[in-house]
């Protein structure tokens, strides 16, 4: 028997406000037709007044515990991806914790930007396994509108606000049930410049906004994604051609095609949310899992592949059997 962490339940969060591009396109200089061309993006929610990374997080989050049939007691675990978070700290986990109303459990943030989910739960996979908890939540929330400079069309297009949460729970199952499989995470810091935000703590004492080079991050994503993809496939004794479906991170629509093509994937087997939400950072990738969860395309039993890529930069993939 071996000891691995499943999926129970997902669950998501979107504002109610949904921006389209014909609407960005009467406050900056760009076009419906510019956008879809080049990201293939339509439309995204926007977080408003007295909506937050932690409330966002906590709507998710109750949303994974139902379709889970899990009571918010019997969580031990709430990891939170964001680049986004309420306040410098307490870390937003614990407002989530708090919002629950959960007394007493492990709660911290994760901060790897886009990638920040496959960071997350890692980080949960080995603290299930080990016995930390017995069961967790891992979610990603962003509310990246709040760091975005909304005069520079080439970066306020691409993104938006929103929250995606699993539950994960521990079973000794035998080889080839389900469960997660294997993660591999990697980073390089020398590319910070190509992603980051310009403000910081402890060097600017402001929250700063996003900066980015999009050339260079679409060259990067497309070669990182596709060989961490290859390497957790390896890893899991598995092959592309196992593969169910990919859950990709979803920052852009080209990234998305050109990695499927790199892996010979058929483009029908990727999940694709971007066109409806944007590029929610490390809300991405659990947010298009539950869309796909809830309209009936990923299923018990199927091989699933999660992908990201983000800034610093940091990148990683997960193989799991739900």
């Amino acid at each position: 028997m071996i000891r691995r962490s499943v999926l129970l339940g997902t669950g998501s969060a979107l504002p109610p406000r949904m921006v389209s591009n014909a609407e960005l396109a009467e406050q900056v200089d760009t076009s419906d037709e510019w956008i879809v061309e080049r990201t293939g993006i339509r439309n995204r929610h926007i977080a408003a007044d007295g909506e937050t990374t932690a409330t966002l997080a906590t709507e998710a989050a109750r949303k994974a515990l139902a379709a889970a049939g899990v009571d918010a007691g019997e969580i031990g675990l709430i990891i939170l991806a964001t680049a986004t978070p309420d306040q410098t700290f307490p870390a937003s986990a614990t407002l989530v914790q708090a919002a629950l109303g959960i007394d007493d459990c492990i709660a911290f943030d994760v901060a790897a930007v886009c990638s920040g989910f496959l960071y997350a739960i890692t980080v949960a996979d080995s603290m299930l396994r080990g016995g930390s908890a017995s069961k967790a939540l891992v979610i990603g929330s962003e509310t990246f509108s709040r760091i975005l400079d909304w005069e520079d069309r080439a970066t306020c297009v691409l993104f938006g606000d929103g929250a995606g949460a699993v539950v994960l729970g521990v079973e000794d199952s035998a080889e080839g049930a389900r469960g997660i499989l294997a993660t591999r995470l990697h980073a390089d810091g020398r590319h910070n410049a190509m992603l980051y935000v310009d403000g910081g703590v402890s060097t600017t004492g402001t929250v700063g906004k996003l900066r980015m080079r999009g050339k260079e991050v679409f060259r990067h994503a497309v070669v990182n994604l596709a060989a961490v993809m290859g390497e957790t496939l390896e890893a899991a004794g598995l092959t592309a051609a196992d593969v169910d479906w990919v859950v990709p991170h979803q920052a852009n629509a080209r990234i998305l095609d050109a990695t499927a093509r790199k892996l010979q994937l058929a483009p029908e087997k990727v999940v694709v949310t971007v066109d409806r939400h944007a590029n929610t950072s490390a809300a991405s990738v659990p947010l298009a899992l539950d869309v796909a969860v809830r309209d009936g395309r990923i299923r018990p039993g199927q091989l699933v592949v999660l992908e990201a890529m983000g800034g610093g930069f940091t990148w990683g993939a997960c193989v799991l059997r739900v």
